[in-house]
């Protein structure tokens, strides 16, 4: 068997003879081989979603979080945090049972990502089991409430409240599989909604080759986000929501000039070494995923576990998303559909040009912060 041949089993697809013509071809790290059209259709939807969506309900990908803890027979403190973009807060109401009343007014304080409501109510004689929490206005949302309940006698509870069922039934306690199942959720739920994450993932796909370079570059994403996530989780590092947010779109318009490079059949740092690329911009991408724990104000008593749990989700959530686009690929190059030489170098453009709208957009909603 000839060398080409061999070389041409390990390859993801066919290569278009008029693109990455000279230093992609034969060299050991080149262009993704994959066609064209299967990148145009994926990151046009992409686009479609981002420009579709507005800002505020974009953001809403973000949970709420309401902590309910128990601080003397039938009393309880209570905690309730909505995202905060641009100064316009989520439109979910908190409505706590009809018998319950409050021991003292409300107290609200506003944070720089997020508002926080502090309540101390009495719930009657019978306590809060068996009675539902309301999340009024959850259902016209895209996000989800965090709700954590810890009782006086050490019990706890965990769960999710979603748009398609906007409120919580006080039970009893769940062992630490049902606590980390929810976190895995959630974590599955924060990758598939975070565009910005999945659009990085695919900017690197289209510039890598072979299956070996793209198992390296994804595991050195996956390994540097993880640095970070655990680090800010834990509380050893921290970077505000605005420029963080900058630098995430930074990264995903990094990768549209080196992909258009990779199609012109030019190389670059990041054509042959996509691995270093992934895990330095990784380590920004893990301070963005951890912002879905910690924004949320969690105990840290359920920081180990939620922190294992949540990691876990996104890379679940990660990989069915790398595997989706290899699937799709594999089924339109049976269709061999052939496109203009212009249609085949959009990708890039829209990559660059994405990430370009996304960093004015967020720069300019950092220097607004900042005045």
């Amino acid at each position: 068997m000839s060398n080409s041949s061999q070389r041409a089993r390990f390859e993801w697809g066919f290569r278009t003879p008029h693109v990455c013509h000279h230093s992609c071809r034969g060299s050991r790290v080149g262009c993704w081989t994959a066609p064209r059209h299967l990148w145009l259709v994926t990151i046009l939807f992409l686009l479609a979603s981002v420009l579709a969506v507005p800002t505020l309900r974009a953001h809403e990908a973000r949970p709420a979080y309401l902590e309910v803890k128990e601080t003397s027979p039938n009393q309880f403190s209570v905690l309730w945090r909505t995202p905060v973009l641009a100064g316009m807060r989520l439109p979910v109401v908190l409505t706590m049972p009809s018998d319950v009343k409050n021991l003292k007014e409300p107290v609200e304080q506003e944070l720089a990502d997020s508002l926080l409501e502090r309540q101390w109510i009495d719930a009657g004689a019978n306590g809060l089991a068996g009675k539902r929490i309301q999340f009024t206005g959850l259902q016209l949302t895209i996000t989800d409430v965090l709700v954590r309940v810890e009782m006086l006698d050490g019990r706890t509870w965990t769960t999710i409240a979603r748009p398609s069922q906007p409120w919580v039934q006080i039970t009893a306690s769940q062992t630490w599989l049902g606590v980390a199942v929810t976190y895995i959720v959630q974590g599955i739920r924060h990758i598939l909604f975070g565009v910005d994450h999945l659009l990085f993932v695919l900017g690197l796909m289209l510039i890598v080759k072979d299956r070996w370079v793209l198992v390296k570059t994804v595991t050195a994403f996956t390994v540097a986000h993880s640095i970070t996530l655990a680090i800010a989780t834990l509380g050893y590092a921290q970077i505000p929501i605005a420029p963080l947010n900058a630098a995430l779109a930074l990264s995903i318009l990094f990768l549209g000039p080196e992909i258009v490079r990779c199609w012109r059949g030019e190389t670059s740092f990041t054509i042959q070494h996509p691995w270093v690329v992934a895990f330095a911009f990784g380590l920004i991408h893990g301070f963005g995923f951890a912002s879905a724990l910690t924004s949320a104000g969690l105990p840290r008593t359920d920081l180990p576990l939620a922190l294992l749990s949540f990691n876990i989700g996104v890379e679940l959530g990660q990989v069915a998303f790398v595997m989706l686009i290899v699937l799709l690929e594999r089924s339109f190059r049976q269709l061999q559909i052939r496109w203009p030489r212009w249609v085949e170098a959009l990708p890039g453009y829209a990559v660059g040009s994405v990430g370009a709208f996304w960093t004015i957009q967020r720069t300019a909603i950092l220097l607004g912060a900042i005045r």
